[in-house]
């Protein structure tokens, strides 16, 4: 009965995944590897756009954006973990949870937008060629961006709000690495009807509407690829489009996941398993599929890498 007394909320404790003291030292530095990877890998990928003209393209606009937006989800996550292992203090405190959470909350929105906006990109493209540099003009990818933002921080509002009206029990562990609101809302003592309901409607809005413009996206590009006369050129058209269905497969897959484990009353395990590779790994993933599927950044970034080398 004393885990289902209200109380006033302080701080929460993150469980992160695992009690072995034996472990902790190698999640620690394999944690700490990851993160070096995901920030220098996304790095190179801003500076690669930022300082080729060549790449300054509506394509590589976005997927600087991309990176930018790994680099902040990643930091939101990993370095708050890291400390924990190191000072071995799993507290957090309320308003330092509902930050995070808040902030997992807008870079993931944001990433999903972003990548409903990089498949209109390859639509162009491909269906329109002739008018792609009319449609997808500076202001045109700028307003995208923009409006991507503009989602994000709506639904992040909605749902990081929503946790405000919450009283919770005596029992405040969450058994994951961060603060993720399906976890956080599992220890409320109060009725979570509207939040639920809240839950299921952005993510019907703010999740679904994304994925069928993804969706509608790439049905037009096969239509218009189909209708390509010569193999070579089929191949050319979809090859464009590779490194954007591999990370939008990784990321919504990832997510999905994430959902389902969260939803489904399964081991705490499994759940932060899930949320590492929706939160961890596709950050990680995105500069090497972008960077060895686009001979054009891979060059760049060879460039790149020897010019810093030799100042």
């Amino acid at each position: 009965m004393e885990g289902k007394n209200q109380t006033d909320v302080s701080h929460f404790f993150l469980l992160g995944l695992t009690d072995d003291p034996t472990v902790k030292p190698v999640i620690f530095c394999l944690f700490l590897f990851i993160y070096m990877v995901t920030i220098l890998g996304n790095l190179l990928i801003i500076l690669a756009v930022s300082c080729y003209s060549h790449l300054q393209t509506p394509m590589y606009f976005f997927i600087s954006n991309l990176s930018f937006n790994d680099i902040c989800l990643t930091t939101t996550v990993i370095p708050n973990m890291l400390l924990t292992i190191q000072t071995q203090d799993q507290s957090i405190t309320y308003t330092g949870c509902l930050t995070q959470l808040c902030f997992v909350l807008l870079f993931a929105g944001f990433e999903s937008c972003l990548l409903a906006a990089m498949a209109y990109d390859r639509y162009v493209a491909i269906c329109y060629p002739l008018r792609y540099t009319v449609i997808m003009n500076f202001h045109s990818c700028a307003l995208l961006i923009l409006f991507s933002v503009f989602i994000s921080i709506l639904n992040m509002g909605l749902l990081g709000l929503m946790v405000l009206r919450l009283s919770f029990c005596t029992n405040l562990k969450i058994p994951l690495f961060f603060c993720e609101l399906s976890q956080i809302m599992k220890l409320a003592c109060s009725d979570t009807l509207i939040n639920d309901i809240l839950i299921y409607l952005a993510t019907l809005i703010f999740g679904g509407i994304p994925i069928s413009g993804i969706i509608f996206s790439y049905v037009q590009i096969a239509s218009s690829v189909l209708r390509i006369p010569s193999v070579k050129g089929r191949y050319k058209a979809f090859s464009t489009c590779g490194s954007h269905l591999s990370v939008t497969s990784l990321s919504y897959g990832s997510g999905l996941w994430v959902y389902i484990t969260s939803s489904v009353a399964i081991l705490p395990k499994k759940t932060s398993v899930a949320c590492i590779m929706y939160t961890v790994v596709p950050q990680m993933l995105n500069p090497f599929i972008f960077s060895l599927r686009n001979k054009d950044m891979k060059g760049t970034i060879k460039k790149l890498i020897c010019r810093v080398a030799s100042l």
